[in-house]
């Protein structure tokens, strides 16, 4: 009897750890609980804050646990690739990132890559296609020319007489950065011999570009210097609506703020004040959370379903697209006006307003 009651407690313990091993077998491997690393630009500017709202309420949607990280300033890549280096020790499942240098930046990606990481981009493409697992961004040359196409309606006859100031982001020549600045200049009809940078061009009508940072205190101080070489100026293109803050500002001490045309990029919420106050004159918006959460999702799906991202025809991204904004809308180029826009944005801006 006692052989047998051994037998019989080892048989059914072997049965137990059978039956434990095709239960734990059986569990999905989605079932484990993934880690996304969020990594953006700069705490500075109030579109990146949003986005990572929407990522910390997103991801507690998805059940995902979520790190964050952040530069100290638009263009800083150093801080980026400490993010993705602690991002690796981590061990998180993927990363998102909105690149400050699109092109330094792609050997520390490769290098999460290598350990296994899923790394998705958003906002700013690198300059490499191909490389990150997916890629979720504004058509930026796309947004530059809906701007251009519009101030030279707008001026129509006395397009060859503008004098315009350049208000670009950095030296670094980021994807974004390039890819506005010259959309701007095509739709307005000249021409960038050199795609891949800005400051190719070759026309009179060209007073200069200065660095802002995208920030609002160096779009100051850039704008101040371009009035000083030259006082005629009368346009001005700014790469970010905080930079053009910066801009209005300048204009303003010095009794320009009237005769000055302000274009710019982002459709944020002061930038769409900016439009009602007359401080801007016409910007297009993009959808930068829609970019967060199809990254997100698109990072789930590829984790747990294997689906690969998918991409826009003709581009080696998924267009999230963009829309024209203006309270004075121009012949031949689709607008919506900012009360519009501001619907658009929801309860978004009723919060950050």
């Amino acid at each position: 009897m006692r052989v047998s009651i051994r037998i019989g407690t080892t048989l059914a313990g072997v049965l137990l750890v059978g039956v434990t091993l095709v239960i734990a077998l059986a569990i999905p491997a989605s079932s484990k609980q993934l880690t996304f690393s969020l990594i953006t630009k700069t705490n500075e500017n109030p579109v990146f804050v949003l986005e990572k709202q929407e990522a910390i309420a997103k991801a507690k949607v998805m059940g995902v646990k979520l790190l964050t990280f952040t530069g100290k300033y638009d263009g800083d890549n150093a801080s980026q690739v400490t993010d993705i280096e602690d991002s690796i020790a981590a061990r998180v499942d993927a990363i998102i990132i909105v690149p400050n240098d699109t092109k330094a930046i792609i050997p520390q990606i490769q290098e999460a890559q290598r350990a296994g990481i899923k790394v998705i981009v958003y906002d700013s493409p690198l300059d490499t296609p191909g490389i990150a697992d997916g890629t979720f961004a504004t058509d930026n040359y796309e947004a530059g020319q809906l701007i251009g196409k519009w101030l030279k309606a707008t001026l129509g006859a006395n397009a060859d007489k503008a004098r315009i100031a350049m208000l670009d982001a950095d030296t670094l020549m980021v994807s974004n950065d390039v890819a506005r600045d010259t959309g701007f200049l095509n739709g307005f009809g000249i021409a960038t011999p050199n795609p891949k940078i800005w400051g190719s061009e070759h026309d009179s009508r060209i007073v200069g570009h200065q660095i802002t940072k995208g920030s609002a205190s160096l779009g100051q101080s850039a704008m101040e210097d371009l009035l000083q070489r030259d006082p005629s100026i009368n346009v001005v293109y700014s790469m970010n609506e905080q930079a053009a803050a910066g801009a209005a500002q300048a204009l303003k001490s010095a009794g320009r703020a009237q005769d000055v045309l302000s274009v710019s990029i982002d459709g944020t919420c002061a930038g769409l004040q900016m439009i009602k106050d007359g401080a801007l004159s016409a910007t297009v918006m993009q959808f930068w959370l829609k970019m967060v959460d199809m990254s997100m999702d698109a990072a789930y799906n590829l984790l747990t379903k294997g689906e690969k991202p998918s991409v826009s025809p003709g581009l080696n991204y998924y267009d999230t697209g963009v829309t024209l904004v203006t309270d004075h809308p121009a012949p031949g180029v689709p607008s919506v006006n900012a009360d519009q826009a501001l619907k658009l944005r929801g309860a978004m801006c009723a919060k950050s307003s």
